[in-house]
Order: structure tokens, then sequence, then C-alpha cells
């Protein structure tokens, strides 16, 4: 029988690590689909009526570039827990989870409510979460934060986009 210490202990079974990863992913995976169907929700006549400064992206490119992103950060998520385990690690993975529940939450917000007004406000929390995220990773395990980083970007790239959508369809 195994005390809660030892199951909160570092893994080192191949088959844990790899059942690890596949739950890491699916939880990326089911976030990333709560979100696209709140997305799904916005987008159509009210999203193409939008003024969208020059610089906006098409929208072929959000999928590719979101389906990197959650798996980067899956993968982040399980470099730090196969590090240090759910004792080691509990707080990174507690600042992963929080980043993962405001990032549906914006597509909520923005797409769901119709209210980029505040999805500017939450996508702000967003960012700081995600930094948090990376810095906390980085302590456990560097790459673990480094592949926080381009996730980090992007929700500078969104943040401002958001900004400019915000600002451009303002009443």
């Amino acid at each position: 029988m195994t005390t809660p210490e030892a199951s909160a202990s570092p893994p080192g079974s191949p088959g844990r690590d790899l059942l690890a990863l596949v739950g890491f992913l699916a939880l990326c995976f089911s976030a990333a689909g709560v979100g696209g169907w709140l997305t799904a929700r916005g987008l159509g006549a009210w999203y193409d009526s939008l003024r969208k400064p020059s610089w906006n992206p098409p929208g072929a490119v959000f999928g590719p570039v979101w389906t990197l992103l959650y798996a980067s950060m899956a993968v982040a998520a399980w470099l730090a827990w196969r590090r240090s385990g759910w004792a080691g690690a509990r707080g990174a993975l507690l600042l992963f989870g929080l980043q993962l529940v405001l990032n549906v939450a914006w597509s909520g917000l923005f797409f769901g409510l119709r209210r980029p007004d505040l999805a500017l406000l939450e996508i702000a929390a967003l960012w700081l979460a995600i930094l948090a995220t990376l810095v906390a990773f980085a302590r456990v395990r560097p790459l673990a934060g480094w592949l926080m980083a381009p996730y980090l970007l992007w929700v500078t790239f969104a943040t401002a986009l958001n900004f400019a959508l915000w600002r451009l369809n303002a009443p």
C-alpha cells in the first residue's frame, strides 16, 4: 500500500510518466476545446462586423498556433511534474491550472459575451498568470519555463490585438 507521501513523490516508471504526459495533454486540449466552443459562439456576423487593425492575422493562423501552444504548455507542465512530482511542483502546477482557467475565461468574455472591454482586463490577469507560471516552472526545470515563453509572447500579441479591437470598436 502506498502512502500519500509516496504517491506525491517524483515519478519514475516509464508507464506512469507516459500516463501523466497524456493527462497533461488531455487537460490542455480540454481547455482548448471549451475555449474553442466559446470562441465559435462569437465568430460569424459579430466578429466579422468588427473593425480590425491591418495587422490582424487571418483566421487560419489561430488554430495551428494554438495547437502548438497547448502542446508546449502540456509538455512544460509534465516536465515540471516529472522533475519534482506533485508535492515538489505544487505551486507551479497550481499557477498552471490558474492560467488555463483564465485562458478559457478570455474566450468566454471576448467571444461568448462579446465584451472586448472585459476581455482586455482579463487578458492582463492571464498574462501575469502565464509569467508567474513560466518563472515557477523555470525554477523547477528551466526547459519547462522556456516552453512557456512562446505562449507568453503570443498572449502579449493577443493583448495588443484585444486592445486594438476594443479601441476600434468602442461605442
